[in-house]
């Protein structure tokens, strides 16, 4: 079967076992089983551009737009990428120290208390432009602030202490 690209309707996902799914176009017989939903994009497109890849790594299928997508299959796809893309979201910042230029962090976020060092906030802190910040600690974990913005002061001060 060739790539094939899902712009709507034209087919149907369905839930797998966790992070899989498997793929039904109408009208056709076959069911790719066993699917891996990836974003091509990650940090841009979120809800755009969804490759589905086999067992060995094949792309099989491409969704274009996530939010065309019948509502069930769109649930289901959503709950498999936010399973395998489980990055915690900052909600505050409690506590910083910095030491030689290392930022020590304890945060609280969606998935508990967490303490990390950044290294080199220039490279370690991504500043995007929907207002959304990327983090990525000193062992390369990633933590994803969904909107500066709505930090309280005190978090956004520690976050930007320069400012």
């Amino acid at each position: 079967m060739a790539l094939r690209y899902i712009d709507g309707q034209e087919a149907r996902i369905s839930e797998n076992d966790g992070i899989f799914v498997d793929l039904e176009f109408f009208g056709e017989e076959e069911i790719l089983r066993g699917l891996e939903p990836r974003r091509l994009f990650p940090i841009s497109g979120l809800d755009r551009f969804v490759t589905l890849l086999d067992s060995e790594g094949a792309e099989k299928a491409i969704v274009r737009d996530i939010s065309r997508l019948m509502p069930e299959s769109r649930e289901i796809l959503e709950k498999s990428l936010r399973e395998y893309y489980m990055i915690p979201r900052i909600k505050r910042f409690i506590k910083m120290n910095d030491s030689f230029q290392i930022w020590m962090w304890t945060v609280e976020t969606d998935r508990g208390e967490f303490t990390f060092e950044i290294r080199n906030h220039v490279v370690s802190i991504k500043m995007l432009y929907d207002g959304r910040v990327l983090i990525m600690d000193a062992n390369d974990n990633r933590y994803e602030i969904p909107d500066i913005n709505a930090l309280d002061q005190r978090s956004q001060r520690m976050l930007l202490p320069n400012l």
